[in-house]
């Protein structure tokens, strides 16, 4: 969840303006008596980024396909929090978009406003936990498939050293870590984990200094929690094992690459734009899983061991049955004090609010 709009703030602020596009359906057969639902989006960076804004928009393309003729779909990126964030959608609302997803946690206070300023219109907050009569939350265990990768991470390493370039020090970052540090260790067990934080979720500058500075500190493969693709450009030019974030991203780096945790926001996506379109939409909170194809784990790169496929698919399968769960103790911290009891598991609440990081993670939960 973008609990603070910290990153999105430094790098969208030095743009001016935001960019909209529409994609629209073919021409409505005739006599079609039913008007196409218009639903938008809202992506706090570009809509490129090959990273989080990047997977929310194949899933609004993925609505688009899917209803064809009976949607008109709006995004628009760049849009920092706060007063601009609202005139966006005071456009979006004239414009006659009957469901708004945002997709920033930064956002979610703005969307709380315009929930009750619009009371007609369906919102749809990503990362969020505020929810009204008209005003819905959404989001994933990502710290299944970051866990996943982890796996990889640690089977690639030769020295046990890997580093990570992240974002903002908040809870969502701290358990995606987390996650991460703890699927290394299950590949490679005694392996250190190296934090850059970067205070930001997209800054391509800061990301390739941060992944300079992990590489002269010694590590031979890089993990990211930001949003950019500098991090693995930098990682192909080092000829270094290169994990992603949310999309994939081969392209980037197509002998480094080795996979990422991503989200499959489609299926989601299409059924709340029905939902609204027919009438049936229902405010709430979604947690998708690895088990309903929400949270996925994207394609291999060519540096993944057949042998090391077939551990991750091992624990995933584990995972999804329940038998295995990455947050169950015993869990200790960076300073070596038990955190989880052996035997029992955190809880959703609990590692929605990570404050700590565990054992081998070098670097403060702080930023």
């Amino acid at each position: 969840m973008r609990k603070l709009g910290v990153g999105l703030g430094v790098s969208v602020l030095m743009i001016v303006g935001a960019t909209l596009a529409v994609a629209t359906g073919a021409s409505a057969a005739p006599g079609a008596t039913q008007a196409p639902i218009k639903a938008a989006w809202i992506y706090g960076c570009l809509r490129k980024d090959d990273g989080w804004s990047q997977a929310h928009d194949r899933g609004r393309v993925y609505v688009q396909q899917k209803l064809g003729a009976n949607v008109i779909t709006t995004y628009k990126d760049n849009v920092p929090e706060g007063p601009q964030a609202a005139k966006v959608i005071d456009s979006l609302v004239r414009a006659g978009n009957k469901i708004i997803f945002a997709t920033s946690f930064a956002y979610m206070d703005v969307m709380v406003a315009a929930a009750k300023k619009y009371p007609d219109v369906y919102f749809e907050h990503a990362t969020g936990y505020k929810s009204s009569r008209n005003l819905a939350n959404y989001f994933g265990a990502f710290e299944d498939v970051m866990y996943l990768s982890g796996m990889a991470a640690g089977a690639a390493t030769k020295n046990g050293k890997v580093g990570m370039v992240v974002p903002v020090a908040i809870p969502e970052t701290i358990r995606h870590v987390n996650a991460f540090a703890l699927g290394v260790q299950t590949t490679h067990p005694g392996a250190t984990i190296k934090l850059v934080w970067i205070k930001a979720w997209l800054d391509l500058a800061r990301e390739k200094k941060a992944a300079e500075s992990l590489v002269a500190a010694g590590v031979d493969v890089i993990g990211q929690g930001v949003d950019g693709g500098a991090t693995g450009q930098y990682a192909q030019s080092k000829g270094i094992p290169w994990v992603g974030s949310r999309a994939t991203a081969i392209k980037v780096a197509p002998t480094s690459w080795l996979t990422a945790g991503g989200y499959n926001w489609g299926p989601y996506y299409l059924d709340r734009t029905k939902a609204a379109a027919n009438g049936t939409w229902k405010s709430g909170s979604y947690y998708g899983s690895l088990k309903d194809g929400f949270a996925v784990l994207e394609p291999y790169g060519p540096k993944v061991a057949p042998k090391t496929k077939a551990l991750i698919a091992a624990k995933r399968a584990a995972i999804i049955s329940g038998k295995y769960y990455e947050f169950q103790g015993p869990l200790y911290d960076q300073s070596g004090k038990v955190r989880v009891a052996k035997g029992k598991r955190m809880t959703l609440p609990q590692i929605l609010s990570f404050d700590w990081l565990v054992k081998g993670v070098e670097g403060s939960p702080k930023g």
